[in-house]
């Protein structure tokens, strides 16, 4: 690698790792400061500001937590990207996303496109099984705005989440949430509907499959 980065910088980046990985978000300033052996919060803010300075990180400066370690971070560290967890969307009739905090999880670095916001979702349900969707994957879900017919995706129903095939196509209904089961229905596509992200990997057994 062609960047420069101290000894210090990447002690500062594995504290900020290892809190994500083990706690389930970035450190306080207090456990970065004890981490590190300093005495000031000033010690530990000129660290952050290089790390972020050199694209290793990125910082929000609306939350005193708001630290994202970005790719080349993950490429210092020699560490995969780490997603989080945030709960279980249904495969069959729309239910509610059980937020579930401080759990992250590891994923190969090729599947991370952290351009853009990616998380894993626990599959329950069994209406996309002809996709290779069971009950019980997770699957990995790219944020994102712009869909194409045919995408997995993960759709927000009033409040309420699901896993489907987005399809839009010549005839009635035109656009529609397809399931890969025939035991279950097409959900026609209404204006309170909103399409949420697209499904890029499905994970069995911790095995990654990419769609």
């Amino acid at each position: 690698m062609n960047m420069s980065i101290t000894k210090r910088q990447k002690d500062m980046l594995s504290v900020i790792y290892n809190h994500i990985k083990d706690i389930g978000y970035p450190p306080t300033f207090e456990t970065m400061r004890e981490s590190l052996g300093v005495a000031s919060n000033q010690s530990v803010v000129d660290l952050l500001n290089k790390l972020d300075s050199k694209r290793v990180i990125k910082k929000d400066e609306s939350s005193a937590r708001g630290l994202t370690i970005l790719p080349l971070g993950y490429e210092v560290l020699g560490k995969r990207p780490l997603v989080p967890f945030l709960g279980i969307a249904h495969a069959g009739s729309p239910i509610d996303t059980i937020e579930i905090s401080g759990e992250w999880q590891e994923i190969p670095g090729g599947l991370a496109k952290l351009a853009s916001e990616v998380f894993i979702l626990k599959i329950s349900g069994d209406s996309m099984i002809n996709a290779g969707i069971d009950d019980g994957d997770k699957v990995l879900i790219q944020a994102q705005k712009e869909f194409s017919s045919g995408d997995l995706v993960l759709a927000d129903l009033n409040g309420q989440s699901t896993v489907k095939r987005f399809i839009s196509d010549d005839n009635p209904p035109y656009i529609y949430l397809k399931p890969e089961n025939p035991n279950y229905d097409i959900i026609p596509f209404t204006h309170e509907m909103k399409l949420v992200g697209k499904i890029i990997s499905v994970i069995k057994n911790a095995n990654y499959k990419t769609q």
